[in-house]
Order: structure tokens, then sequence, then C-alpha cells
């Protein structure tokens, strides 16, 4: 018997379709329903073999599901729980993939019937690509994923979802909410504020009558690459994550205001101690 009977991923994009690929290719799911409201992407995402049947109506769309993954903009995730929770099989766990967990796992819990469950996680996991063409079984291979339990979380529920993200190939990471708001606020949400500002600073410069943005190279465009990403999930995801975000940000700005004061004195040791260290935090990432 397949880990999960009858899976229903609400938004079967990129992080949804990937998550249904993955534990097709491990044989751990059973019928899996795509539900959301493009009908284009709903009946690619069939011919694919990603979904095998999907439905625009979530109350519908979940019924007998054992198990459901939200991947949709943050700021819709407690309103589709609240509008599910009525038709929810008793024993079913919810679960989804959202950047910022404090007030999604909050709300949820709240929301969830008797003998049904809700389990805060969030893949670390994408690319600047979105919809289920994008998807790819591997996406999550070698990724953390992190799963936010709170005193109110069933155990065997959190079990299913971790051995989910196992079964994925991601390596889970179990941590506070409110810690895994600051942790990505950092790590995720500061470099894409940093890229969208980059790219519209660039963008905006005005000192030749021609747009510049066409002789970048490399450099930049590898840099800039997460400034594809979906505008309408990033407009929630800073809205949501706003204090993190902005504690982020007053960071950073205190590191690019000591490296503008070395340009601007020309003070060529500290600029290398600068970059040196920079180099540094880098490399141990890798």
């Amino acid at each position: 018997m397949p880990l999960i009977e009858r899976l229903a991923i609400i938004g079967v994009g990129l992080i949804g379709g990937s998550l249904a690929r993955a534990l097709r290719e491990k044989g751990e799911v059973g019928e899996v329903v795509g539900i959301g409201r493009g009908e284009a992407n709903l009946k690619r995402a069939v011919e694919l073999g990603v979904v095998d049947r999907y439905s625009f109506d979530p109350v519908a769309g979940v019924e007998g599901a054992d198990l459901i993954f939200l991947a949709t903009p943050v700021r819709s995730i407690a309103g589709i729980v609240a509008r599910i929770a009525p038709a929810l099989t008793p024993g079913c766990v919810v679960t989804d993939g959202g950047s910022v967990k404090g007030e999604i796992v909050a709300a949820c819990e709240e929301l969830m019937p008797p003998r049904t469950f809700f389990v805060g996680g969030h893949p670390i996991a994408g690319t600047e690509n979105s919809g289920v063409e994008a998807s790819f079984a591997t996406l999550y291979r070698g990724k953390r994923c992190i799963i936010t339990p709170t005193a109110k979380t069933d155990e065997q529920a959190l079990q299913k979802v971790v051995r989910m993200w196992e079964l994925a190939g991601s390596e889970v990471v179990l941590m506070d909410a409110a810690k895994h708001d600051r942790v990505v606020a950092a790590i995720s949400h500061l470099p894409h504020m940093v890229a969208y500002s980059l790219v519209n600073a660039v963008g905006g410069y005005d000192r030749f009558d021609e747009g510049i943005l066409r002789y970048s190279a490399g450099g930049f465009r590898d840099f800039t690459r997460i400034a594809s990403s979906d505008p309408a999930m990033w407009r929630d995801i800073a809205l949501m994550n706003r204090e993190g975000i902005l504690e982020m940000m007053d960071f950073f700005s205190r590191y690019f205001a000591e490296l503008r004061t070395l340009v601007e004195k020309g003070d060529s040791r500290g600029l290398e101690e600068f970059f040196a260290r920079s180099k540094e935090h880098r490399d141990a990432i890798l």
C-alpha cells in the first residue's frame, strides 16, 4: 500500500507538480487529484501524467483525500483551508509548501475539524519557472524541507508528512515556525528583494539614451535570475513575512553602507578584507 492513497494538490504548478511526480516515481501515491483554476494547465497535468483527474472546486476535489498539499500563494492558504475544512475526511492530513509559516500554521491549526490535522511545511527548492510544464521529479532531491510542528501537531500526521518529503528526496528539518520565518527572510526572501531592486535600478538607470540591460552578461543574469519569479507570489511573501524581511533589509543596508564607505574612501585594504570575508562565507556554503 502506498504512503498516500489519494493525494489532492491545490495548485498544480512547479511545486505541487514536482511533488506528485516524485511520489509517483517512488510508487508511493495512488490517485492524484489536481485542483486549480486554469483549465489548460490542469489538462496538461493530466496529459503529462502528473495528476489522474482535476477539479475546479476545492471542496469537491479534496473529497476522500488522505493527504492534501497546498501549493498556492501564501496569503491564500488559510482561506482555502477554511473553505475545504467541512469536506475533510477523518484522518486527513493537510500540509502546505508556503515559505512563510508562523501566521499560516497558527491560522490553519484553528480551522481543522476534529480528527483532521494540519502540518506546516516548506520545501526549500524551486526555479524561476512556473506551471505544471516546469515540474520535474527530482526538484526536491538533495534539498532541505523545513517542517514546523507545534504543541498541537499530531505525531502520526507529522511522521506522514516527514516521510512524504523524504521519499521526494529531501532532507527534513524540524523547526519552530517563528525561527523558520527569520531564517528564510535571510536566505531566501532578502536575496529576492535584492534581485528585484537591482534589476529595477539597472533598468531604470537613465544616464544614457538607451536601456543598458541589453548589455548584461552572465554574472548579472545569474545573480538576478530569481527576479523572474512570480510577482504575485513574492508580493504575498513580502506582506506576510514583513517583519522578518524588514529586519534583514536593515541588516543588509548596514553592510552595503560599509562597502560604499570603503569605495568612497578608496580604502584598498578595507575593500580586500570585506571581499575576503564574503568569499570565506560563500566558500563555506559550498
